[in-house]
């Protein structure tokens, strides 16, 4: 034991200037109720600011809630993404993260005034809804030492996660519904809690007939199958908190939603003691209610001719892009995701024949899917990939459908093609700014024209056929919108005057284009709360409105005269049309819920928060170094339960922590005192210390709370310390290729530590385990499915078992076994949506001593045990073979190969409660052929099995997966007779 502390002492201490190399770069600013870490000095800029517009948001919410913070928020900067993001979690503390880049404007689904502003008073809002205790919840907290997340290593933590945070298990709509309604009302009505898109959205499914879902439905398919996924949290939820701030009023909002003394701990039993009905029963007053407010705005539409369209495509193609018409083929060039297919660029023929698949995109944005720019001249598109990290710059060639990437990282996007000088133009996102930027051929390189000042932003470019012009949509950091036209050569030459065409106030204009003569702009705007096509005619400088659309016409795209191509919304996503764009006279507006809910309860207007100008920070908050080592502090203690051996028992697990997260220590300490154990097996103990890709281990006869359940046993007699590295050499999600290697030590073993039912030979005292591995994977899926459906993971390993013996006194004896291993899956989707094919081979081996079992490779079993936290399709790994018994099968060389089919989930709208529900269902056929030993004639073997698994996936309270499967195998081996084997597992978390 002595030797392993030590081990594990000295990877520490190698660890230390790493870390502060990692942490070196931050800086902290301290102030009430925040704690503000950003990378220094990219973001100083932002960080005073940012504070002012937390302490702006927290005072409001502290004040309206009567929220008392059990600790303060880690509020996060970073600029990880081109566009703004933010996300909070409340357990094991308050933590906010912030990507700063500038907001994504497309179809105006996101508020248009100030990003951070705007986030501040969401984020904060979580915080409020998750963190808020009652006194339950307080003396929880206090005898576990802080809140606690759960962790598969040991479940009982999901108890203890409810008892400490239980507003954390409430669904996603409940959450953002009431966050973006509090960020509406604190920014004076601007926000989607009167936005246009939701509008639209739910004025569309009136009109189709289209299911609303409940609150269950909308978990366990809604927000899985549809083409706008985890965002109809945001829909129904905002829709939902208006509903009930309507008929109810706000104060009876804010007691369901606060958890004050006397409230309920589960998010709809409160509802019930709120409102004494319960929520399925108002859920379905507001579906209601929604239905005649939506067919009364139908009917005020329908008051004047609704303009006509010929649809091209006879399914709705989910999310687009901006289009273009290739006129010489007839066809239009578009990005498309929907349900059941990868994202990819698209050929629609206008004669509205079957679309035709250029190339993937990899890394979609929802909506927009990516930026795409046309050459016409040379027929060649340009799109960008990675579209929710840092994009990539790629070519197209429509006729070969080659692809290339351009540059990479680039950042830009809202692609526009100059077809006077062959330039590309578009709008890099950096370190919070907006820059205009452009590309000469070959694109390899961009240059620089003008960065915005903080706050304004760019988007939508497009350039006239002639040159001259470029028209861009302008957001202010007021949220005042505006369509701007600038002269190119002159805004390339630093000029950045610009004329402005049109006012739009804090309604979006989206998608202007110029007509083939360049003398008129197409684009849309919900100027009349309804998105509509609108011509600006560049010399006469008039604004008409040229549609009367039910729903909202969107990217529209001049085909010649007065004919366009546009988008049509609908509930599955946005259609292909052609209208007439001719000048109308009278269109009628609709009206807003948001509008009539403030008319109805005024008091929402003194909601609105002053400018975060006012906010004087404490004199205190200056920045300073952000100190890891020093921030470390106790995040939680807690009681767990473990079984070693045969013996059960339990003990106390504690976790350390910075907030950042760049030094995480565990430790835990538990007692299994069955009397047939020796005195000195009885306690059991572990530490892990992780940072920075380095993970060090420190265990004394090793317990697992899964070995209470199942066939499957991981707890050891034995003394272990272990340093494992991790480095990922490319990360171009979903590509990465990634290295890693670990060196482990053990004395004292009984039982091999990979194979449980395999004994150490006489006289082993000590083993030294060293690995390295390279594994490259390429995963991708589409919406609706449940594993992978394509793609390809490539693994290579090399490890060496280095063993000590003592056959006699003073006789000790090292020798080394060296094992080579090499892996390689590959998938492809079929033609039924959501279903795949995979390949799945593997071969590896050594030159040990046969009847040496650390020089020897166990294969049997599903690998699953009855409770567990692994993944469910273990028939995968290379040691499973189903059929056989755990460690049955073995050899020093083998060969495998696995051909799994899988078929499409059966998704369920409504089995179970909102509790407790489950998802989905899916079935994997699988056979596999193994050969040990083939290299040696005397020795080899020959083993196969088919078999089925399937799996129930569920979910408890909300946010804990669990996965139910049950499989059965026929295994045969040559010369032998068959086998079967079932299965039946429970996989938490």
């Amino acid at each position: 034991m002595r030797s392993a502390i030590h081990v594990v002492l000295l990877a520490c201490g190698a660890l230390l200037p790493a870390a502060a190399l990692a942490a070196g770069g931050f800086q902290e600013i301290d102030a009430p109720g925040v704690r503000l870490i950003y990378p220094a000095p990219l973001l100083s800029y932002l960080a005073p600011y940012t504070a002012r517009c937390f302490e702006n948001a927290y005072r409001f919410h502290t004040r309206y809630w009567g929220y008392a913070p059990w600790d303060r928020v880690n509020l996060i900067l970073d600029d990880a993404g081109d566009y703004g993001n933010a996300g909070v979690t409340a357990s094991p503390r308050n933590t906010m993260v912030v990507h700063i880049a500038p907001s994504n404007f497309v179809y105006e689904t996101g508020p248009s005034n100030e990003r951070i502003n705007f986030t501040m008073n969401h984020e904060m809002t979580h915080v409020v809804a998750l963190d808020q205790a009652s006194g339950s919840d307080r003396l929880f907290r206090r005898l576990f030492l802080g809140k606690v997340r759960e962790t598969d290593e040991h479940p009982e933590s999901i108890l203890y996660g409810y008892l400490t945070v239980p507003r954390r298990a409430a669904p996603r709509w409940y959450h953002e519904g009431i966050a973006v309604f509090c960020e509406t009302w604190m920014a004076g009505g601007i926000g989607r809690a009167q936005g246009p898109y939701d509008e639209m959205v739910f004025r569309a499914m009136v009109r189709d007939s289209a299911q609303f879902w409940d609150p269950l439905g909308l978990e366990s398919e809604g927000t899985r199958v549809d083409f706008q996924v985890g965002v109809n949290s945001y829909l129904y939820g905002t829709r939902f908190m208006d509903y009930l701030a309507y008929r109810y009023g706000p104060d009876t909002l804010r007691a369901w939603i606060s958890r004050q003394p006397g409230s309920r701990k589960y998010f709809s039993a409160q509802f019930r003691h709120v409102f004494g009905r319960s929520l399925e029963d108002v859920w379905h007053d507001w579906a209601a209610f929604e239905r005649d407010f939506q067919h009364a705005n139908l009917d005020s539409i329908r008051r004047y001719p609704v303009t006509p369209a010929r649809d091209l495509s006879r399914e709705a193609l989910g999310s687009v892009s901006r289009a273009y018409v290739d006129s010489a083929r007839r066809v239009v060039y578009v990005a498309v995701q929907g349900r059941g297919s990868l994202a990819h660029v698209a050929a629609i023929p206008l004669d509205g024949g079957p679309s035709r698949t250029l190339a993937e995109v990899k890394g979609p944005a929802l909506y927009f899917v990516c930026a795409l720019a046309w050459d016409p001249d040379r027929r060649m598109l340009y799109y960008t990939a990675d579209n929710n990290d840092w994009r990539d710059l790629m070519s197209l060639d429509p006729a070969t459908g080659r692809t290339r990437r351009l540059i990479r990282q680039a950042r830009i996007g809202d692609l526009a093609f100059d077809r006077a000088d062959r330039s590309l133009w578009g709008v890099r996102h950096f370190n919070g700014y907006s820059t205009v930027v452009r590309l000469a051929p070959p694109y390899r390189d961009w240059h620089q024209v003008w960065t915005l000042p903080y706050g304004r932003d760019l988007y939508d470019l497009d350039i006239s056929p002639d040159g001259r012009w470029l028209s861009a949509s302008m957001a202010e950091i007021s949220g005042r919108q505006s369509l701007r036209l600038y002269d190119l050569a002159r805004l390339a030459a630093g000029d950045t005057s610009a004329r402005e065409l049109h006012d739009f106030g804090a309604s979006i204009p989206t998608g202007f284009v110029f007509t083939p003569d360049g003398r008129a702009l197409y684009g849309t705007s919900y100027y009349t709360g309804v998105s509509n096509v609108w011509r600006y005619d560049l010399a006469s400088d008039s604004l008409d409105i040229v549609s009367n659309a039910e729903t909202g016409l969107f990217r529209p795209v001049p085909l010649g005269g007065d004919s366009l191509l546009a988008f049509r919304y609908t509930g599955q996503g946005f259609v292909p049309a052609t209208i007439a764009a001719r000048p109308l006279q009278d269109v009628s507006a609709v009206s807003f819920l948001g509008a009539e809910l403030v008319e109805r309860r005024p008091e929402l207007k003194s909601w609105k928060v002053p400018s975060p100008a006012h906010v004087a920070l404490d004199s205190t908050a200056t920045p300073h170094p952000y100190r890891p080592l020093a921030s470390v502090r106790p995040v939680n203690v807690y009681p767990v339960f473990e079984r070693y051996k045969a013996s059960d028992g339990g003990g106390l697990r504690a976790s350390f922590a910075d907030p950042l997260g760049f030094h995480q220590l565990d430790v835990s300490a538990t007692w299994t005192g069955a009397q047939e154990l020796p005195s000195d097996q009885r306690w059991h103990l572990a530490a892990e210390y992780r940072h920075a890709g380095w993970t060090a281990k420190l265990r004394r006869d090793p317990a697992s709370f899964y070995d209470l359940f199942g066939p499957v046993k991981t707890s050891r007699r034995g003394n272990n310390a272990s340093l494992a590295w991790t480095r990922t050499l490319i990360r171009d999600t979903p590509r990465t290729l990634e290295l890693a290697a670990s060196a482990s030590g053990w004395t004292g073993l009984e039982r091999l530590p990979d194979a449980q039912n395999v004994a150490t030979l006489a006289g082993f005292d000590k083993l030294v385990a060293s690995e390295a591995s390279l594994t490259w994977k390429n995963l991708r899926s589409s919406i609706g499915a449940a594993d992978y459906e394509k793609g390809q993971i490539a693994r290579v390993t090399l490890s060496a078992n280095t063993v000590r013996r003592v056959p006699t006194i003073g006789d000790a004896r090292w020798r080394t076994f060296p094992i080579a291993e090499a892996a390689l899956d590959l998938g492809q989707p079929l033609p039924v949506r959501n279903s795949s094919l995979w390949l799945r081979t593997a071969i590896g081996g050594g030159n040990g001593d046969p009847a040496e079992p650390f020089a020897t490779t166990f294969f049997g079993g599903f690998g699953n045990n009855v409770v567990d936290h692994a993944e469910p399709k273990r028939f995968r790994d290379v040691t499973s073979l189903p059929g056989f018994e755990i460690d049955q099968v073995a050899g020093r060389t083998y060969g495998r190969a696995q051909l799994e089919l899988n078929l499409p989930p059966l998704r369920f709208e409504r089995a179970g409660v909102v509790p407790f529900y489950a998802t989905w269902a899916r079935l994997a056929l699988f056979t596999t052929a193994l050969a040990t030993d083939p290299d040696r004639p005397a020795e080899r073997a020959r083993y196969g099995d088919v078999g089925a698994q399937v799996d129930v996936r569920f979910q408890l309270l909300t946010q804990q997966p669990l996965t139910l499967s049950f499989g059965f195998a026929r295994a045969t081996q040559r010369h032998g007779p068959g086998r079967d084997q079932g299965m039946i597992s429970l996989k938490i978390l």
